[in-house]
């Protein structure tokens, strides 16, 4: 995680502000993390970009 500590991350604008349950994603060169925006510090699922690429182009056709 320390690796990721200084890392910008954000939720989508459809999130809305009522305090749901979200993801955030970060992004580094080559890799994209997705984390919980609850429990910011509780882990992350780390990508390859090419694969969230993948993930993003399958969710939007869908």
């Amino acid at each position: 995680m320390s690796d990721w500590a200084t890392v910008p991350f954000r939720k989508s604008s459809r999130s809305g502000t009522n305090g749901g349950d979200c993801v955030e994603v970060g992004f580094r060169p080559g890799l994209v993390a997705v984390r919980d925006s609850k429990s910011p510090t509780g882990g992350l699922i780390v990508l390859p970009a090419s694969a969230w690429a993948g993930l993003m182009s399958t969710t939007t056709r869908s």
